[in-house]
């Protein structure tokens, strides 16, 4: 029978902060509403500070966690989760499971029952967290940062979320532009972790920079299966047609030369994060805008970032009239860098409808721009 929603949370807001608390889980969302994350799951910790709560929230692209103190500060936290339109809460207790919906009305459906048999013990292992271990050789070699470790687990965990569960062996993979190759590394080690043979040529034009990495391969000892060749992205000879392209942070049209490899290889998965869009900018600065978007490009920087979001349309374009599915995403906090986006592209090999052409065509011709990509394809 429904239920008040207002006394329903009150209920949930007390186990959440009960003592007894095992685990609590928050999803969906209520009719027209969308909360500002996924996902949210609670647990105790045990730190050596003492007990806290600690609050796994995710907004589809990386999970984020944080442990607040017992307290004013718990409270605070709950109450702010409390607050989004979630349209589900799984609460499981020493005591009691409570799973509540929110009907369409708004009102609470509520079922209660007893504590699962074997409720999970408090502890702090975040090693289970993160897809490659913090204590990882790479990071003592490369350098184990807090905001390297969260940049390395966000670009994986877009890496997972781009590659179906069984992969080739051997997989294949290629980073184009790969610079100190970090992430690099970091690919390498959660793919062969998977239980596949995995190859990876890294590619950078300085060929300091290969010496470097092939010394940091031989230190992590997988330099039979990590090389790297020092040559520009589109014309480096690789030893192989890779299945996985990685570009992350090539500046301007270097994506768009990393993008063009990858469909002339049939690559079957692409992950590209931009850098730097000056090729559109400098066509949308030479040419008058269409009518009504005159303000878009009257100001430099507002023109800079519209340039942004429209070379970035048309890459991922582009790539679906090339036999891709694309999703544009965050992958990274901007706190860490503003330039987050990520392409994720899977090859399907559909081809591009006639709509999807047009619509390319238009948004080109009104805005009278040749992108790089599709002078290079």
């Amino acid at each position: 029978m429904p239920q008040p929603l207002t006394d329903v949370l009150a209920e949930v807001r007390t186990l959440l902060l009960d003592p007894g608390l095992t685990r609590a889980v928050a999803a969906g969302r209520r009719r027209g509403h969308t909360p500002t994350v996924t996902r949210a799951e609670l647990r105790p910790v045990a730190l050596k500070s003492g007990p806290h709560l600690q609050i796994v929230t995710d907004d589809g692209a990386r999970p984020f966690t944080r442990n607040v103190a017992p307290g004013a500060e718990a409270e605070a936290a709950v109450d702010a989760l409390l607050a989004e339109p979630f349209g589900n809460w799984h609460v499981e207790t020493s005591a009691t499971t409570v799973q509540v919906r929110i009907t369409k009305k708004g009102d609470a459906q509520v079922h209660r029952g007893a504590a699962p048999d074997a409720a999970p013990v408090a502890g702090h292992d975040r090693a289970k967290q993160w897809l490659l271990d913090p204590g990882d050789p790479l990071f003592t070699v490369v350098g184990g940062t807090a905001a390297k470790r969260r940049q390395v687990d966000a670009f994986l965990r877009a890496l997972a979320a781009t590659l179906p569960d069984t992969l080739p062996s051997p997989l294949r993979v290629v980073d184009l532009g790969c610079g100190n190759a970090y992430l690099t590394f970091a690919a390498y080690r959660y793919l062969a972790a998977r239980g596949v043979q995995v190859q990876v040529v890294g590619v950078d034009v300085r060929e300091d920079q290969r010496v470097r990495n092939t010394a940091v391969a031989s230190e992590l000892g997988c330099s039979a299966d990590v090389t790297f060749v020092a040559g520009t992205i589109s014309s480096a000879d690789l030893p192989f047609t890779p299945d996985l392209v990685l570009a992350l942070h090539a500046c301007d049209t270097a994506t768009d030369e990393a993008l063009a490899r990858a469909v002339q290889w049939s690559a079957r998965w692409v992950l590209a994060a931009p850098c730097c869009h000056h090729d559109i900018a400098a066509q949308l600065k030479g040419g008058a805008a269409p009518a009504p978007f005159g303000e878009l490009t009257r100001h430099a920087i507002m023109r800079e970032r519209f340039a942004d979001v429209l070379t970035d349309t048309l890459r991922a374009s582009l790539l679906r009239l090339n036999g891709y599915r694309v999703d544009v995403v965050e992958f990274i906090d901007s706190a860490h860098t503003p330039r987050n986006l990520l392409l994720r592209a899977r090859r399907t090999d559909a081809p591009a409808t006639p709509s999807q052409r047009a619509e390319y065509e238009s948004l080109t011709a009104q805005w009278s721009v040749t992108p790089a990509l599709e002078k290079l394809l």
